[in-house]
Order: C-alpha cells, then sequence, then structure tokens
C-alpha cells in the first residue's frame, strides 16, 4: 500500500471519527497530530493525511456545495459517514491538489468505499467524484 493510500486512509479515520462524534476536524486533527508525534515510522503517511484535512478544512464550504450539487437527490447530512467523509477527501483531490490525477482520486476513493461502507457506496463516491471533476 502507498504512503498517499495510507494517508488517505488516515485522513478518512480523522473526518469520520469527528463526523460521528460531532466534534471539530480541527479537534480531530489535533488529537492525531499528537498521536503521529510519537509514530515516527508512519511520518509519510501523516503528512500527506494532515494536508488532505486542511485542506477540507479550509474549502469545506466549496467542497460541499459540489457534493450537494451533485450527489443527485442525496443531502449531504443523510449520506453515510463514511461516504461523506470519502467525498470530501476526494473532492478535495480533485479541485484542490494539482499534484493528484482525477482518475487516482477517484479511484482511491472508490476503494476505500468498498472497503469501509455499504455495498452501494463505491458506485455512489464515483458517479458523484465523476461529476464533480467533469465540473470542474
Amino acid at each position: 500500500m502507498s504512503a498517499r493510500t495510507k494517508a488517505r486512509k488516515r485522513a478518512l479515520d480523522i473526518l469520520f471519527s469527528a463526523d460521528v462524534r460531532g466534534d471539530e476536524i480541527a479537534v480531530a486533527l489535533a488529537a492525531e497530530a499528537k498521536r503521529a508525534a510519537s509514530e515516527p515510522a508512519r511520518q509519510a503517511s501523516w503528512l500527506y493525511a494532515r494536508e488532505i484535512v486542511d485542506g477540507v478544512i479550509d474549502h469545506a464550504d466549496e467542497i460541499d456545495e459540489q457534493i450537494a450539487t451533485h450527489s443527485r437527490d442525496w443531502k449531504i447530512e443523510r449520506m453515510p459517514a463514511v461516504d461523506r467523509a470519502l467525498l470530501r477527501i476526494g473532492a478535495w483531490e480533485i479541485l484542490f491538489n494539482d499534484d493528484v490525477p482525477t482518475a487516482v482520486a477517484i479511484d482511491e476513493a472508490v476503494e476505500l468505499a468498498k472497503e469501509f461502507s455499504t455495498d452501494d457506496s463505491g458506485a455512489f463516491v464515483h458517479g458523484v467524484l465523476a461529476r464533480v471533476s467533469r465540473s470542474s
């Protein structure tokens, strides 16, 4: 598993845990930063995970607007928390990170959805992120 794939999973963990606990994302990020300081072997994945989460925080309104616009009759608050987090990660990579090809951002989000969410989540995440990418 690549460092970026591990970082996306780590970002997913941060966003998901903040969402389900009702915490601010910044609070969950700070807790993970403290944990990361004691795990130097995982430093490579931590740096990109932090970049993702910071990007999601910085562009939250724009990202959620894109997701809401392209999710076809799904309100963000009604989506499974895992899907919501993955869509935010994928949308950030598509819209704000030129270092990641759009196809990679979509594929990575879809694979995580298949692994951690519902049977239909992979197709749902793919569809939303594909529409986000076409509109950007």
